[in-house]
Order: structure tokens, then C-alpha cells, then sequence
């Protein structure tokens, strides 16, 4: 059992009874992940199955041939049929212009800067690109940067698995109050509400 594990157990019981039953929350992550890469997959990947928007991120990459991934000025000067053309809509091809141009501008920051700066500035900053909202930045956060105290209240299974395992209904903002108590392992806490409800986890690993 993990710290996380050790310090959700001994301030609630009901925690106590799942968390010896899942996998541990995960320690290790790709903390030098870059956010402009991140966030351009991410918008690849919303609302579309996982082998659909991996085909359509790998056409993406493909347009340049000689790089391992565009750098941001690569997204602005291409035409925008050749994005067209990898299955890209109009409006993600948007997003991901307005994420390059953030990225130039200095608003999206390169990964050593970005880590020293605390959660909520790195929400500020990275939902200032059109199509990036709060929950993207706070998987990038809990999975990428390894951020141990993020507590997603917006997401569904992280929102029914604390309904089912205290047995009452909890709004976002109910949900956000009562997390508090689990601090500083939020983000493990939300990891085991997930597994309590039997799906799979943002990082893609079946509970």
C-alpha cells in the first residue's frame, strides 16, 4: 500500500474498505511531457474514439515527415486542407492554431518552466488556448506532471464513484468541499473513485 493509499485509509474508513482491492495509485510519470504537444493531442482526441483519434494524430504527425512532431510556426504556415485532409474539423484545426500561437506568445510555457508553477496558474494559463478546458488541463496535470493533489469535480465517474462510495448525491461544488479532506492525495482519491466504478482511468488503464 502506497502513501497515498496509507493516508486515504486512515482518515476514512469507507476509502479504508476499496483501496486494498485496486491497483495503487501510480507513482512515476512523464513529468517532462511538453504541454503544447499535450494539449494538441488532446484536442485531436476529444470526442472521438481512442483508435480514431490516434489514426487522425498520426496523419497530423505525418504532414511533416522529418520531425518527430510540428513545432508551433509548422501548424500556422500549413494549409489548412492539408489538416483538412489528416480528418481534422474545422473547429479543432482552430484550437490547435490557437494553442500554437500560445505557445509562441509565450502563454503556453515549455515543460521545465511549467512545472514550477502551482496547479491553478497552470489551469489559467493552458485554458487560455480555445478548446483546452479545466478537466483536460487537470489529467495533464494528474498524469503527466504527476500532480498528487487534483480533484477533477467536473468528471462523471470521479463524481458517481464518491456517490456510490458514500451513498449520497454530490453536485460539482458539493464534491469539491468534501474532497478537501483528502488533501494532500486528491489525485489518489480520484484514481480510486474511478476504479470504484469500474471504468477506465484517463491515463487508460482498466480498473
Amino acid at each position: 500500500m502506497g502513501e497515498a493509499e496509507k493516508h486515504l485509509s486512515k482518515i476514512c474508513k469507507r476509502f479504508a474498505a476499496i483501496v486494498k482491492s485496486h491497483t495503487p495509485y501510480p507513482t512515476n510519470f512523464a513529468k517532462n511531457k511538453d504541454p503544447y504537444r499535450a494539449l494538441v493531442r488532446a484536442v485531436v482526441f476529444q470526442q472521438l474514439s481512442g483508435k480514431a483519434a490516434n489514426t487522425i494524430h498520426g496523419r497530423l504527425i505525418a504532414l511533416w515527415p522529418d520531425k518527430d512532431h510540428p513545432d508551433p510556426e509548422n501548424i500556422l504556415e500549413i494549409d489548412p486542407a492539408l489538416l483538412r485532409g489528416a480528418g481534422l474539423s474545422r473547429q479543432k484545426i482552430a484550437a490547435i492554431q490557437d494553442i500554437a500561437r500560445k505557445r509562441i506568445d509565450g502563454i503556453i510555457p515549455q515543460a521545465r518552466s511549467l512545472t514550477r508553477l502551482p496547479d491553478e496558474e497552470i489551469i489559467e494559463r493552458l485554458t487560455a488556448a480555445r478548446g483546452v478546458g479545466r478537466w483536460t488541463v487537470e489529467m495533464y496535470l494528474m498524469f503527466t506532471l504527476g500532480r498528487p493533489d487534483v480533484l477533477p469535480v467536473d468528471d462523471l465517474g470521479v463524481r458517481k464513484g464518491a456517490e456510490k462510495l458514500y451513498r449520497r448525491a454530490f453536485t460539482p461544488k458539493e464534491l469539491g468541499a468534501y474532497g478537501e479532506r483528502w488533501a494532500p492525495w486528491r489525485s489518489a482519491a480520484s484514481w480510486h473513485l474511478w476504479r470504484l466504478m469500474d471504468v477506465k482511468t484517463p491515463d487508460g488503464k482498466q480498473a
